[in-house]
């Protein structure tokens, strides 16, 4: 069973020093009492009242329980007795703390009680000082089993104290910091003495301010363990580029926001990294040359390409040719038109094992789509945005061609009534659609689809204010993304079909009786202000307040 993660302030362990020490939760405190019997259910007083049979559980039964709890329900469950809190903390491995400076003299009793944290976070307010070495060294004599560590924000940290707790904290396996002060030899130092590293994530590290000065960094001991590297907003990236051709065994490669040109890179990790199966590359400096490299690794599967104006048709296609087992791919063309059908018709013909497609300011024509539809028949997740050309006719196109598509996003495209209703006789198989910003549909083109497709989940929303982003991914939630949440068991929503359609009917109708009903007011208000205007103010004004 999973572990519920908790959030503990300064105060909280002040508290729980004093008494009973215990995590802050979001939740409302209520009191728990033991489960006692206290009259049997015969009305009998025997030896059988005022039994405590939780006490007969034994202690790993109750970290069972426990363990299937909320966050919140544990640390009201911490509150019973002594015995509850002693075995809440030690069955309790995700931690997560405000990490203030004033958090340090309470981190002894703190880790006394949890004990068996593996997974921890520390993270500080951006106005807040954050703690410093002493207490990160302290928390890694506390918690040498460490296996994940999460650090935001934590400004006053230096190299000096990531080296101290990489030497005591052997066993990381990821560590994913963001918005901290340290620079490359604390880097260095994780990279060294952590070999069993398997994920690194990095955030504006504002430790390296000049890579000339800097030291590489990289690959150090963690080279042959290291599967993910994923760098956000860094001025200096390019000094990871030794640890990247370093990590032989590099599965998943995430750049977003860096600068500089990222072509030569690629050029250097074809001959030195040859497992990689995933690559999101997000605003950054590269061209065909970096996907033409790209295009070496035959076993990639899934691939971002967001706002990369330089990438055309003549770098897809060549990844299209040579990656044939792609199942995810994302592309945000960011209005350039530089990317478009023959790209999209590489794809249709080369990847039959696409499952997700999205495709943000770009321009596919019925021709594209009805390939992808045609030869991608494992294809369950398609999301088109801000596209000129996408309107009833390549809807319908997707209608009667894609039969294995599940979930189905379209925002800010051309499409009106008639596409929905080619939706309601099409795709068997889908189960939610999520329609945004499309002027021709109207409320009515929605209900039209909710009442011909019971079991259909729509979302329907003429918003002026959203991003065109969006993702239709079965993932957790994507950056700058619309996230398509988990519908309900399809079998289950037909058999209850009828019902639902029944209480949308009655919903429907209540809520124009009540529209109607706030006009018809709004009316009769604006033509008695009328009238007090013209000279009779206070009757009409007295006449108003009577009938609103």
């Amino acid at each position: 069973m999973g572990q519920a993660t908790s959030t503990a302030s300064v105060a909280s362990c002040a508290q729980g020093h004093r008494s009973s020490s215990h995590i802050k939760s979001r939740s409302t405190a209520v009191s728990v009492s033991p489960m006692i019997n206290s009259v049997s259910d015969n009305g009998d007083n025997g030896e059988g009242d005022n039994c405590d049979y939780i006490s007969d559980l034994p202690d790993e039964c109750l970290a069972s329980v426990f363990q299937s709890l909320s966050s919140g329900d544990r640390n009201r469950c911490s509150l019973v007795c002594r015995r509850w809190l002693q075995i809440e903390g030690q069955s309790r491995h995700r931690l997560s703390l405000v990490a203030q400076t004033d958090l340090l003299p309470f981190i002894p009793s703190l880790f006394s009680r949890f004990d068996s944290v593996t997974k921890l976070a520390l993270k500080c307010d951006r106005r807040s000082v954050s703690i410093c070495d002493d207490a990160l060294v302290l928390i890694s004599a506390r918690c040498p089993n460490l296996t994940r560590l999460k650090l935001r924000a934590c400004r006053e940290l230096t190299d000096s104290g990531i080296e101290a707790f990489a030497k005591n904290c052997k066993s990381l396996k990821k560590l994913s910091c963001g918005s901290c002060s340290f620079g490359s030899k604390g880097m260095n130092s994780v990279l060294d003495n952590c070999v069993y590293l398997e994920e690194l994530s990095v955030k504006r590290l504002r430790g390296i301010t000049d890579a000339a000065t800097a030291d590489p960094i990289g690959p150090g001991a963690a080279a042959a363990s290291l599967k993910t590297i994923c760098l956000k907003e860094l001025y200096n990236g390019h000094i990871f580029g030794s640890l990247i051709l370093g990590a032989k065994n590099l599965r998943t490669l995430k750049l977003f926001r860096c600068s500089g040109d990222w072509d030569k890179l690629f050029q250097e990790m074809v001959n030195k990294v040859t497992s990689i199966v995933e690559v999101h590359l997000e605003r950054l400096q590269i061209s065909d040359i970096g996907m033409q490299c790209i295009a070496n690794y035959s076993n990639l599967e899934i691939l971002h390409l967001v706002k990369t104006p330089e990438c055309t048709d003549f770098g897809l296609v060549a990844i299209a040719e040579r990656c044939r087992l792609l199942r995810k791919l994302h592309i945000d063309g960011w209005k350039a038109n530089r990317i478009g059908d023959a790209g999209l018709i590489a794809v249709a013909k080369c990847c039959p094992n696409l499952q997700e497609l999205v495709l943000i300011a770009v321009n596919p024509t019925k021709l594209s789509l009805e390939m992808l539809a045609s030869n991608c028949l494992n294809l369950e997740r398609l999301a088109l945005c801000g596209s000129d050309t996408v309107g009833d006719p390549e809807i319908s196109c997707i209608a009667a061609k894609c039969l294995a598509l599940k979930k189905l996003c379209i925002k800010s495209c051309p499409v009106s009534n008639r596409g929905m209703d080619a939706l309601a006789r099409g795709c068997p198989n889908l189960v939610k659609v999520k329609v945004k910003k499309c002027k021709g549909v109207t409320s009515e083109g929605g209900d039209c689809l909710r009442l011909t497709r019971g079991s259909l989940a729509v979302n329907l929303d003429t918003g002026e204010n959203e991003n065109l982003d969006a993702s239709a991914s079965d993932g957790g939630v994507q950056e700058n993304g619309i996230e398509f949440p988990p519908m309900p068991n399809q079998t289950a929503a037909a058999a209850g079909g009828s019902a639902s359609i029944a209480s949308r009917r009655t919903s429907q109708s209540a809520s124009i009786k009540s529209r109607l009903g706030l006009l018809s007011e709004r009316i009769l208000v604006a033509c008695k202000l009328r009238r007090w205007s013209g000279g009779s103010r206070r009757t009409g004004a007295r006449q108003v307040r009577d009938r609103v």
